[in-house]
């Protein structure tokens, strides 16, 4: 379980360096208290707005205390400093930041994290997924030892932002020595087995026009699931979850953002209503993989702890 836990922002407005609130962490016990009852040990990355807020640590540092929670980082360069870099979208990506500047701005999230907690994280996940060319150096010369920003089958170039379409969906080893646990992204569908073939050619520029992914998706030919409850139900991730363990997957990791659980602090949670399904959903979900399928939840260090490491793969290669 990995949560992005950041501050509320327009998510499609400008990138504003101003807005800075953290309220929605005032809401993270509610989540919490369903990860407890399924003895679920979540890693909340937070970025330096909430690093930096003693409300915000007030409400976390207790989870971190007892071992409830891992703490590791989450680097969003336009509300972190030092300031200077252009406040765009280009640069909303870390990787796309002079190196020097990526790693300033790594670095002074660390020290605050170390010293707001009492312990330095070693588990990242780059706003935006932005990981970049030397972001893998970076980590591993900050004592970084998991990273968690990778999105298999999926391709953010056209934004400038990484292409994560040669990469594995499978847990690797950098050639900086990192772990990469990549994000749990599967298809399903009568095709699913050609996903990683099939779907990089329905989702050029003119199967996007063509609508092909869509149609592929209502006709029960192929989808493209991302494990989380942000605009996914819950028959979602059960049905994305069943194809993957058919497929052989052992490994799911769940996300969100820490925002869905302040209303209207993200797109999917609009109203009161919605942060209760949201929690109910994920509550059913890890009823049916804990039960149903006979899982077990661990934390994010204990796996990378306990993976046998795979050949090393450049994080940054591109098809």
């Amino acid at each position: 379980m990995v949560i992005d836990t950041e501050e509320e922002f327009g998510w499609s407005a400008p990138f504003d360096a101003a807005a800075t609130a953290t309220e929605n962490i005032l809401h993270q016990p509610l989540a919490q208290a369903v990860f407890d009852r399924r003895g679920v040990v979540p890693a909340y990355v937070i970025d330096y707005p909430v690093a930096s807020s003693e409300a915000a640590r007030a409400v976390l540092r207790p989870f971190a205390a007892v071992g409830r929670c891992e703490i590791g980082a989450h680097l969003h360069p336009w509300v972190n400093p030092p300031a200077g870099a252009p406040v765009d979208a280009f640069h909303s990506y870390p990787g796309n930041l002079p190196p020097a500047i990526e790693r300033e701005k790594l670095a002074r999230l660390t020290d605050c994290i170390t010293e707001g907690f009492g312990q330095r994280p070693t588990i990242y996940k780059a706003g935006r997924y932005g990981i970049g060319p030397t972001t893998d150096a970076i980590l591993a010369t900050l004592g970084y030892r998991i990273d968690a920003s990778v999105v298999p089958y999926s391709d953010f170039s056209e934004e400038a932002g990484p292409d994560f379409t040669a990469l594995p969906a499978s847990p690797f080893v950098t050639a900086a020595g990192v772990t990469a646990l990549p994000l749990s992204v599967h298809f399903t569908g009568s095709l699913a087995r050609f996903g990683p073939l099939l779907y990089p050619r329905l989702t050029t520029q003119w199967g996007r026009r063509l609508r092909l992914p869509a149609i592929a998706a209502r006709i029960g030919l192929i989808e493209r699931l991302r494990l989380s409850p942000e605009g996914h139900s819950l028959a979602d991730m059960i049905r994305q979850t069943r194809a993957a363990l058919t497929q052989g997957e052992r490994l799911f990791m769940l996300t969100y953002h820490s925002s869905s659980l302040l209303p209207g602090g993200s797109p999917y949670v609009r109203s009161a209503e919605d942060r209760d399904r949201f929690l109910a959903a994920l509550d059913e979900y890890l009823t049916f993989f804990l039960n149903e399928c006979g899982g077990r939840a661990e934390a994010v260090s204990a796996v990378a702890a306990r993976l046998v490491p795979g050949k090393e793969i450049d994080p940054t290669r591109r098809c």
